[in-house]
């Protein structure tokens, strides 16, 4: 059975993902994530953190979060007890003070965890409510007016454009990363237009675009989708692909029924 930091290294290596991408995405230290692939346990904050991190990077990547959980419980949270001797009646007065000491030294530890976790939580909380366009969160909850931010890359000054529109019904969020050279037309609600048929290169990825529907040609399968922070690969095609993107789900357009651009 492979270990459980193999299985997350081979995966994010597979989709050929940076370990900085994944710490944009799900929000979890770099040091963190490494720590993670590399089984080294005594670098993470404590168990509960482990589990938590350890659920969310499996998620991320495609694999069965609770499934590597448990085995993470199996093989280090359960280790066999020794037998505890009673101790003889002279031994028991400097027990208890033993005892005692260490129960609060164990309450102290316990506190200090404690703050830990709520100021980890709070920096998370700051981290996914800051004002880049691949922090903030939209309202995915409720229908009606929304208030949708769009990030626009430029390709012929390479500086990035961000526009706030009101669109009605839920967000969902679209990134693309191209995997090889891949032309993209991308078009928001309404008809506006993100990428106005431009050739993507590999090694980098666009900003990340928002709007209640995305519709998205490709010229080839050269790419890869990250729809709602979750990685979606595209079929091996060379006569173009189209896809309609809602909070609802991907759909594949048929043949012509993709957007346009000039």
């Amino acid at each position: 059975m492979a270990e459980i930091g193999a299985k997350l290294r081979d995966a994010r290596l597979r989709e050929r993902i940076d370990i900085s991408q994944v710490e944009a995405d799900t929000k979890i230290r770099a040091k963190y994530l490494r720590a993670l692939e590399n089984e080294e346990w005594s670098l993470l904050p404590g168990p509960t953190f482990v589990k938590s991190f350890l659920r969310t990077y499996a998620d991320y990547l495609g694999l069965d979060g609770r499934m590597l959980v448990e085995q993470f419980k199996l093989r280090h949270e359960h280790p066999d007890a020794p037998p505890i001797a009673r101790p003889r009646p002279r031994e028991r007065s400097a027990g208890r003070q033993r005892g005692l000491r260490e129960r609060r030294a164990a309450s102290r530890r316990w506190i200090v965890l404690a703050l830990v976790a709520l100021l980890l939580a709070g920096l998370f909380v700051i981290g996914r409510s800051g004002g880049g366009p691949d922090t903030a969160t939209p309202p995915t909850g409720s229908r009606g007016s929304a208030t949708e931010t769009t990030s626009v890359a430029s390709p012929q000054t390479g500086t990035t454009a961000t526009t706030t529109t009101t669109e009605s019904g839920r967000l969902v969020r679209l990134r693309i990363v191209p995997t090889g050279p891949v032309y993209a037309c991308l078009r928001a609600a309404g008809g506006r237009t993100l990428l106005n048929g431009v050739v993507l290169q590999p090694g980098a990825s666009t900003p990340t675009f928002r709007s209640s529907r995305l519709r998205l040609a490709l010229g080839n399968g050269d790419a890869r989708l990250v729809v709602d922070g979750r990685s979606r690969s595209v079929p091996q095609v060379t006569s173009g692909i189209a896809y309609e993107i809602t909070a609802d789900g991907v759909r594949r357009l048929p043949g012509g029924q993709g957007p346009s651009c000039s």
